[in-house]
């Protein structure tokens, strides 16, 4: 399951991993360039043939996952198409500015709640509806199938950056902490829980590193990391086997 699927990492990811994955692509409103069940491929010269490129597809859940109700829906959904789910990457993000920082105006004192609300209260609300009615009963079998969850953070949240991201960055920096206590947490059922921290993308560091850092996240061991990319403060996973997942 891939939130903020159309974005440009959701996208990117998509277009990588949507013939090796299974993948419930969470979308507010555009759509990763991938066939899905309600878009596909077609050749405009033979539009009766079929095309290889349609034999994977994703599926696409369109959501505002900050209404109420809604994570409980898309959470729903993905279980009735495929009856569990093996990696959780929380990547939707609300990102907005204050370049003359907390005090310009009321400005900061606006944006709080919808920085903390889509980069923190998601991710713990979709991890949790999964952990109850997904993987708190099934030890054995998520340990077998090495399920995780991959939350999308920011070089922001570990050091002051300028352009007035003091919101983001804070949001970030819980979503850190989030990944922490929970990969302590559901340890206990066998689930491991990590985050990516890049540097600005595609600015600074290239969007496929991120998406193949979110890849080596999914097939190795670790857990309760937050792993930077792009920078110089904390390593890039190390690559790993891959694997089939949902």
């Amino acid at each position: 399951m891939l939130t903020g699927a159309g974005g440009t990492l959701g996208n990117a990811f998509c277009q990588a991993y949507y013939r090796r994955y299974d993948i419930v692509a969470v979308c507010r409103g555009r759509v990763p360039a991938v066939p899905s069940q309600r878009e596909w491929f077609v050749d405009p010269l033979a539009p009766q043939d079929p095309l290889p490129e349609n034999d994977s597809r994703i599926f696409v859940i369109h959501s505002d996952l900050t209404r109420e109700g809604e994570v409980e829906r898309v959470v729903e959904l993905a279980l009735a198409k495929y009856g569990a789910v093996d990696l959780l990457v929380n990547n939707a993000a609300y990102a907005r500015h204050t370049p003359y920082g907390t005090v310009d105006g009321d400005a900061a004192l606006e944006e709080f709640e919808p920085h903390f609300a889509l980069n923190v209260g998601v991710p713990l609300r979709l991890s949790t509806r999964l952990a109850q009615q997904c993987w708190l009963r099934d030890d054995l079998g998520n340990r077998a199938r090495n399920r995780n969850i991959v939350n999308v953070s920011c070089a922001a949240g570990s050091g002051v950056r300028p352009g007035g991201q003091a919101l983001y960055g804070a949001s970030k920096a819980a979503l850190d902490q989030l990944t922490r206590y929970q990969a302590a947490e559901f340890a206990a059922f066998g689930v491991r829980v990590n985050a990516v921290a890049p540097d600005a993308f595609p600015a600074t560091v290239p969007t496929p590193q991120v998406v193949t850092a979110i890849a080596e996240l999914d097939v190795g061991d670790m857990t309760g990391g937050v792993f930077g990319v792009g920078t110089p403060e904390t390593a890039t996973p190390e690559p790993a086997a891959g694997r089939h997942g949902r």
